[in-house]
């Protein structure tokens, strides 16, 4: 049997080929967008990608597996479980077999049992793995997003993200149920699950790429846990806020995402732009993002651009704050320049495909930069004892619960759009975080929205805490 793991780390999402070197055949379980790296992994090995799956219909990424196995003529299997309302809606269209509960297919000698384990979404199943001319026993399981290496995925998107009402007990319940069925595994079991720490499908994922049924037993809340009720109450409790994107991404997964072909990772198709063009796009009503560091736009930028520096991050923010119907131009520095295929490549993966071009540090000759205040916590203290400005707390609405500065409000980044008349006009507001890197994104953002005078925490709550100032802290 040949295993691999390919990790997106902008996604923190795993996906994996299972080969049969006897046969040459291999399938790949929930691709993400790139699927050359798939390909060229399987020819490295003398296999070719004969089927292509994935465990469930995803929130945070465009799935790849329609575009796999369409590049490849690979057989497409698909989950036919939790009902009329979460079927593929594309399975026809696409030729896809259904899987459900209790059916079995082989990769050459090797044996793939279906397993529902709904909760995280009601169609989610997960893929015990037999290599059969080594043993009888099971090898491994992936799990997707039903059990991570010390967590379990969050039974709340549907309705927080997605919309479905209602949905989120129920959904907390129906992963307990499936807990159960995971915990008769036998524990020497393998455990491969569909994202690592930084996810925001779950809120306390390891690091570690895989783990064991028995040291999930032992060292996962959610897996030990064996109160109902108490289980239900932990697992709602202290997620992160959902990326606004989620709904999309569901309903683009569901319905079938376009084919691209080679296109998301063909760096040509973004070309260089003149500085010129730039009130033109403002007018047009384009989209310009400035990928560089928060320091260098703080510093000076062109009036209008939204700050998503191009770090690790930058996929999800992209997510939270891009639309996907509108071209989008980025301003880059001379490090990314040659990075733009890479840049191109993260937007793709969450169905952001309208990157028309970009711009060099000509951008910036001969105009008026606008600047965003960085001050010290000190400062900002006695700014709001004077009534001189006023502050928002931009985290997420969990790490607000857990500490936060006294009487400021809080809106996290991905909502400030949204909730911008909310914000007070008669002076200056700073923007607060963690350490100040969030803040610098929602800077960028009021100030596209019109809102002129914009100060950033410097060092955010930590530094205010450092500075012995008072934060009320969890009840």
């Amino acid at each position: 049997m040949f295993f691999k793991r390919f990790y997106d780390d902008a996604l923190a999402q795993a996906s994996y080929m299972i080969g049969c070197q006897r046969t040459g055949e291999a399938l790949v379980v929930d691709p993400n967008r790139d699927v050359r790296q798939y390909v060229d992994a399987a020819r490295a090995e003398n296999l070719r990608v004969t089927q292509v799956t994935e465990t469930h219909i995803h929130a945070d990424f465009v799935s790849g597996a329609r575009e796999l196995a369409n590049h490849t003529g690979a057989q497409l299997l698909l989950s036919e479980e939790g009902g009329a309302d979460w079927q593929y809606q594309y399975a026809a269209e696409a030729g896809a077999t259904l899987l459900r509960d209790g059916d079995s297919f082989t990769v050459g000698n090797i044996r793939i049992d279906v397993m529902h384990t709904p909760g995280h979404t009601p169609e989610h199943i997960s893929f015990v793995v037999t290599d059969t001319p080594a043993s009888s026993a099971p090898w491994g399981i992936l799990t997707g997003d039903f059990v991570f290496v010390g967590d379990v995925g969050r039974p709340d998107l549907l309705e927080r993200a997605a919309g479905q009402a209602n949905t989120m007990e129920a959904g907390a319940r129906t992963l307990f149920r499936s807990l159960a069925r995971f915990r008769e595994l036998p524990d020497h079991v393998q455990v491969w699950p569909g994202h690592g720490a930084g996810s925001a499908c779950g809120k306390a994922l390891g690091a570690l790429a895989s783990s064991t049924v028995g040291y999930e037993k032992l060292g996962n809340w959610g897996v030990a846990s064996t109160d109902e009720n108490e289980f239900v109450c932990a697992v709602l409790a202290g997620q992160p806020e959902p990326p606004t994107y989620f709904a999309q991404m569901k309903r683009i997964n569901r319905e079938g995402p376009a084919l691209i072909g080679e296109s998301a990772v063909d760096s040509s198709a973004v070309v260089p732009q003149p500085a010129d063009r730039l009130d033109d796009l403002f007018e047009r009503g384009d989209v310009l993002v400035d990928t560089r560091s928060s320091a260098d736009y703080a510093a000076g930028h062109v009036h209008g651009t939204l700050n998503i520096p191009f770090n690790s991050a930058f996929a999800g923010w992209a997510g939270w704050l891009l639309p996907n119907d509108r071209d989008i131009y980025l301003i880059v520095d001379s490090a990314t320049w040659p990075r733009i295929g890479d840049l191109r490549r993260a937007m793709s993966m969450i169905g952001l495909d309208r990157v028309a071009g970009f711009f060099g540090a000509e951008a910036f000759a001969g105009r008026e930069l606008d600047r965003v205040s960085l001050v010290a916590a000190a400062d900002v203290a006695a700014m709001i004892d004077r009534g001189e400005a006023s502050i928002i707390d931009v985290r997420g609405r969990a790490e607000y619960e857990q500490g936060h500065i006294p009487g400021v409000p809080n809106i996290p980044v991905g909502h400030l759009s949204a909730r911008i008349a909310e914000l007070p006009t008669d002076k200056p507001i700073v923007v607060q975080c963690h350490l100040g890197t969030r803040s610098a994104i929602a800077a960028s953002v009021l100030l596209g929205r019109g809102v002129r005078n914009v100060i950033n925490l410097a060092g955010g709550i930590v530094a205010w805490q450092r500075a012995g100032l008072p934060v009320t802290e969890a009840a």
